[in-house]
């Protein structure tokens, strides 16, 4: 306790006030060579990049000239005694009209890596997002120690820590994001197709040929299509029920690029220029994808992989990792390899899309990709050899370690579900519904704002320790679920039925499939795959901070499609909200 009141001292002594504004405009972009319009941040595809030191105050403000409604989320920061600056329209906040601003207001409390996205309809799949980096404070424990006891070269580590820059992985469609969803309810089918994936903001439409389609479809792709090739996008091909439930649909109504119709267009590659004299860099990769699970990998060079979702673990060294949507990896790369440029992949992980993008690490400006560069992974997400080492999660505990409460006050079980047509879906009993995204009172201003109770809300109290069993049902892909406000343990996951009463049972009954020691501490993680027989998660969370947030997929069909629940956190505690936001925008 000690400890950490000379650490709460020192973010007191350090603390400054930060202002940070951004202007969106809905304009034509064409970040992968093909125009449409966008939603420009500061004219930008990402935003620019907020760098701030934990502990300081934040006064974020957006400036909204588009022709519709919109909010922000700052994706992963806890928003600790400021739960009307999340984000989420008619939960948090009355959205931002157009033409007004909106002052968003909180305190960069726990160091890592964050980002800003929309939170209204699909607006991120427009291009609304851009990175946040919180600087840790020197008296925050690094694992540095477990990867070299070189003076040298931990110098060289943590300069490279505090210069960090970030890889933001997106995926882009030529549909807007109001297209696309107009699109799939006309279909009657949930579409996991994309045009191309953007490192930030730059790439290209590839389009493959349909031999290099078949020869890069895996034995388990042939045996899901039960031997129907992927369309020409490379894309898992619609007609096939996988996954899909049964439910009318209209194929003919799908317009060209949503599962058909492969567009080509080149855009520009994104360069990351290194110095080998630093001997090492430091990258905040970030999933800002709306659709697509990614493999990431940089040629001729493992990294360390030292902190997920914000937060330090045991750095791990790997050649290639997997990152879901919304999810953030920092990394170390050392700087040994004779200077050349080093392609850097991206590749969509899974059974939805076969799919790459290169950008370049490049040493001393070289600007000549090095022929003889060694990739570790292969087009589909496979390893290129046995010898290629994938990102173990089980090696990269929390550091320092944390664990949960060994039991739990209160459990919920949460089905994740297709409902009453292939587009929509549950995460609880029923879908979330579309008229929080509207001008209704925010639930944080009136808790009974919409009933003392209903079916898509959970209400705890404060300080109770909180089990939510996300359960899918048949073939599932993953689900990538991210809780606002502060971080969940994954206590425990499998394959198969959930059958327990409760959490403990479960433990009991499977011992193996959970981790109450040391078990991961994230913001967002997914469910796993399941091949017929549903799938569980288990997720721990202790009640803190009160206000009202959301728990959802950060796929974002999924979302809205329903795919949500809120979190009425603490309503024996709820927070008295200032009238500046009460009345108006926060200023």
């Amino acid at each position: 306790m000690l400890a950490l009141l000379f650490v709460g001292l020192a973010v007191l002594a350090q603390a400054k006030d930060v202002l940070f504004e951004i202007t969106l405009t809905w304009n034509t972009s064409s970040p992968d060579g093909y125009a449409r319009e966008a939603i420009l941040v500061n004219d930008l595809i990402p935003g620019p990049p907020l760098y701030v030191d934990q502990g300081d105050q934040i006064y974020f403000v957006v400036w909204n000239l588009m022709p519709f409604n919109t909010t922000i989320h700052f994706h992963g920061i806890e928003q600790v005694n400021t739960p009307w600056s999340d984000g989420v329209p008619g939960l948090a906040q009355r959205p931002i009209q157009p033409g007004a601003g909106f002052l968003y207001e909180w305190n960069a409390n726990e160091y890592g890596s964050y980002f800003y996205h929309c939170h209204a309809q699909g607006q991120v799949d427009d291009g609304c997002y851009g990175a946040i980096h919180v600087r840790a404070l020197e008296e925050v424990a690094r694992p540095f120690s477990l990867i070299t006891n070189d003076s040298q070269e931990m110098a060289s580590i943590t300069k490279a820590e505090k210069r960090s820059s970030p890889i933001i992985l997106s995926d882009w469609t030529h549909l807007t994001s109001t297209q696309r969803w107009k699109a799939e309810v006309a279909a009657g089918r949930d579409s996991p197709c994309t045009n191309s994936i953007l490192i930030n903001g730059k790439g290209s439409a590839v389009c493959l040929s349909q031999a290099e389609i078949n020869s890069s479809m895996t034995p388990r792709m042939w045996t899901v299509t039960g031997g129907v090739p992927y369309t020409d996008m490379a894309c898992l091909p619609p007609q096939l029920a996988v996954g899909q439930g049964n439910f009318p649909h209209n194929l003919s109504a799908a317009p060209q690029g949503l599962w058909f119709g492969c567009q080509a267009s080149t855009g520009f590659a994104e360069v990351l220029n290194v110095d080998a004299k630093t001997q090492y860099v430091s990258y905040d990769v970030i999933s800002a994808a709306s659709t697509s699970t990614f493999i990431f990998s940089i040629d001729e060079h493992p990294v360390w992989v030292y902190a997920v979702d914000g937060r330090y673990v045991t750095p791990t060294l790997a050649d290639a990792f997997t990152i879901s949507n919304g999810q953030r990896f920092s990394i170390l790369v050392k700087l040994d390899k004779p200077a050349a440029l080093y392609n850097i992949r991206t590749v969509v992980s899974g059974l939805n899309q076969i799919m790459e993008a290169t950008s370049y690490l490049s040493y001393a400006g070289r600007l000549k990709p090095n022929s003889s560069s060694q990739p570790y992974i292969t087009l589909n997400g496979t390893a290129l050899t046995s010898e290629t080492v994938f990102w173990e999660e089980t090696a990269a505990i929390p550091f320092p370690p944390v664990a949960p409460s060994l039991t739990s006050d209160e459990t919920y079980i949460l089905p994740i579900a297709r409902y009453k047509a292939s587009y929509n879906w549950t995460l609880g009993i029923t879908q979330y519904p579309t008229f929080q995204a509207g001008g209704d009172e925010p639930l944080l201003f009136n808790l009974n704002a919409q009933g003392s109770s209903s079916p898509w809300e959970i209400r705890t109290q404060n300080g109770s320790w909180v089990d939510l069993v996300i359960v899918t049902e048949g073939v599932a892909s993953p689900h990538p679920i991210h809780k606002h406000s502060n971080k969940y343990f994954v206590i425990g996951k499998g394959t198969g039925l959930w059958n327990y009463s409760s959490v403990a049972d479960a433990i009991s009954a499977q011992p193996s499939s959970f981790n109450l020691v040391n078990p991961p501490m994230r913001d967002t993680y997914s469910t796993p795959a399941a091949a017929g027989n549903g799938s569980w998660l288990v997720l721990r969370y202790q009640v803190v901070n009160p206000g009202a947030f959301l728990l959802h997929c950060h796929i974002q069909s999924h979302l809205d499609g329903g795919m949500a629940i809120d979190l009425l956190d603490g309503i024996n505690k709820w927070p008295a909200v200032p009238a500046s936001y009460l009345h108006s925008n926060g200023f």
